[in-house]
């Protein structure tokens, strides 16, 4: 337990330089007395380290030393390899980037830890876009993607599904999220912070305009949020279905036992549920409302009638 607090302090200290011993306590949520502790002995080790007195005072590594220990559990090498996708990194043209950062990981890491890196690229591949469908083409991402980084304005020509189907704005680009293989661009523009699918963006021009995210603003928890409100602007109604066992498993309902499940389900609309219902064939009956059971038995009278006759 020691000797992985004695490297997480050392590679606070290389990462961000000066810091009291009150930060370092509070970082490793230990004592202020156990860092002293943890401080002499690191010396004793020999790693270059001192500290300044005064109010502006702090620990700090001597200037330029730089350690090759990663601090790094097998778990945690895991992690990072996973978490770098080569198609994400090359869609945001930092596929080199990524390459060459996984090359320093890779060369930095003990010899046990780099076989745990090597055999999780070869048994994990991560693919993100649909069966049924290429992945949207997505032309500005790279650009966009500069724009967030370097917090620079755009003007960006948009296609949507009203009228006017193609409108342009200037953006303010806070961020960039991936959604089930598909690119979402969040900005604050003129109405507000709004959210643009990447690959409906017909032109961009960058512009050399600075902006300031506001104070507060995290994309996470924005983002949690547009979803949350999505999801309620888009199941504004309830169907009463019954369902066989393989229906529900196919809905992800709790089946009641080995018989039919009665269950409330949030839809969107009668068109959206008469289609999405009529792919579960028969394993699911439609009790209400009585507006979608009549269409789809409807439907199923004119299938009858095309197939049968």
């Amino acid at each position: 337990m020691r000797a992985s607090r004695l490297v997480t302090l050392l590679l606070l200290l290389q990462n961000r330089g000066r810091m009291t011993a009150q930060q370092l306590a509070a970082e490793l949520e230990v004592s202020v007395r156990t860092v002293y502790r943890d401080v002499e002995a690191l010396g004793a080790a020999g790693i270059p380290l001192y500290g300044d007195a005064g109010h502006a005072g702090g620990y700090r590594l001597v200037e330029g030393y730089r350690t090759r220990l990663t601090g790094l559990t097998a778990d945690e090498a895991q992690a990072a390899f996973l978490a770098a996708l080569p198609g994400t990194a090359a869609e945001l043209g930092l596929g080199e980037a990524l390459t060459s950062a996984q090359l320093k990981l890779r060369a930095a890491l003990p010899a046990e830890l780099r076989e745990h890196a090597g055999r999780i690229q070869e048994r994990f591949l991560l693919d993100a876009p649909g069966w049924y469908g290429d992945a949207d083409r997505t032309p500005h991402l790279a650009a966009i993607a500069a724009a967030v980084w370097a917090r620079r304005a755009v003007v960006l020509r948009y296609r949507r599904w009203r009228a006017p189907q193609e409108i342009e704005r200037r953006v303010q680009p806070y961020g960039l999220v991936l959604k089930a293989g598909r690119w979402y661009l969040v900005a604050s523009g003129p109405a507000g912070i709004r959210t643009y699918r990447v690959d409906q963006i017909v032109r961009l021009r960058p512009l050399e305009e600075e902006f300031v995210v506001p104070d507060g603003f995290d994309l996470a928890v924005h983002w949690n949020t547009y979803l949350a409100d999505f999801r309620a602007r888009l199941h504004t109604g309830e169907a009463l279905v019954r369902l066989t066992p393989a229906g529900a498993r196919r809905l992800g309902v709790t089946p009641a036992g080995d018989g039919w499940t009665e269950a409330r389900l949030p839809i969107e609309s009668i068109d959206h549920a008469h289609g999405e219902f009529l792919r579960l064939g028969t394993d699911i009956e439609v009790m209400a409302p009585a507006e979608l059971r009549d269409r789809i038995a409807e439907t199923v009278r004119t299938l009858a009638t095309r197939y049968g006759g």
